[in-house]
């Protein structure tokens, strides 16, 4: 069975934001600064999140 996780989505002014659960950053180095990026697979109708180092 796959581990999901269900975030809300809620409005913040004039655009909607959601938080990024914590077990998705475990593997992360908390004394460093990451950018989370949101990629878009449109064949796939799938989301996909990585990390990148600042």
């Amino acid at each position: 069975m796959p581990t999901e996780f269900k975030r809300k989505l809620y409005k913040r002014g004039s655009s909607f934001e959601t938080t990024i659960p914590m077990p998705l950053l475990f593997a992360l180095d908390k004394n460093k600064k990451y950018n989370v990026v949101f990629s878009f697979d449109a064949d796939e109708n799938k989301w996909y999140v990585k990390f990148e180092e600042i």
